[in-house]
Formats: structure tokens, C-alpha cells, sequence
């Protein structure tokens, strides 16, 4: 089993990731408000940047096979924030899943252990599911 250290600079990083997804989602709900969802895009980006560190952040963002991901998610970010943000929300929703679609199987293994939302997680229907694309690509 690998140990993951988790020091001061990666909480703060998972707290402001968690915070920026807060505040996206809650941009959407609120009908596309620019305003939270640039905030929620920064502190997204913010605590990527301080969980996995700066240089490895730019590493990932400019990665060959990363560049269609990252280049729609810099364009819909450009489109939140001069206004346009249903626009922006899909090109950033599309380059979202371009570049973290290697981290689903990790997220599905960290989910599983939650305590009481791991429970829901680990139905046969769900852990089939999760199984059949687990291990396809390696996120960094």
C-alpha cells in the first residue's frame, strides 16, 4: 500500500478544490452566475495547484495529450469571465473531462472508503460499474 503524507499545503489545497467546486456548482444553480463561477474556476485551479504542487500542475496542464483538455478549459474560463457563462460552463465541462478523465478510477477507489457514502459505492450495480474502468490510464 502507498502512503499518501498529507501535509499542511495539500489540505489547504483539497480544502480550496472542494471550495471551487462548491462555488461552481452553486454558480449553476443560481442560474449561471459569472461571478461565482470565476471564483469557484480559481480556487479550482488554486487548490489543484497547491495539492499536487506547481510544478507538477504545469506539467500535467501541458502535457501533449492534455493540450485539447486544457486549451478548452482556458477558453471557457475567458468566456466566464467576460460574461458568457453558459458558454464557458460547457467548453470548461468538456476540458474537464478531457484532462481529469484518468483520475476517475482513483476517485472511485477514495469514494469507496468513505464511510457512509462508500456503502452506496460499493453495490454490486455501482461496483461493477466502477470496476469495468478501473486501471485504464494512469492520471499523471
Amino acid at each position: 500500500m502507498v502512503s499518501f503524507e498529507m501535509n499542511d499545503r495539500k489540505k489547504i489545497g483539497l480544502g480550496l478544490t472542494g471550495f471551487g467546486v462548491f462555488f461552481s456548482f452553486l454558480g449553476i444553480v443560481l442560474l449561471f452566475d459569472k461571478a461565482l463561477i470565476a471564483m469557484g474556476n480559481i480556487l479550482f485551479l488554486s487548490g489543484v495547484a497547491l495539492t499536487i504542487g506547481p510544478r507538477s500542475t504545469l506539467q500535467f496542464f501541458m502535457k501533449r495529450q492534455n493540450y485539447k483538455g486544457t486549451i478548452s478549459f482556458g477558453i471557457g474560463f475567458f468566456f466566464v469571465i467576460i460574461g458568457w457563462p453558459i458558454i464557458g460552463m460547457i467548453l470548461e465541462t468538456y476540458g474537464f473531462i478531457v484532462l481529469f478523465s484518468g483520475f476517475w478510477p482513483t476517485i472511485a477507489v477514495f469514494v469507496q472508503r468513505i464511510p457512509v457514502l462508500g456503502w452506496v459505492f460499493q453495490q454490486p450495480f455501482i461496483k461493477t460499474f466502477l470496476d469495468r474502468y478501473r486501471g485504464k490510464r494512469v492520471p499523471v
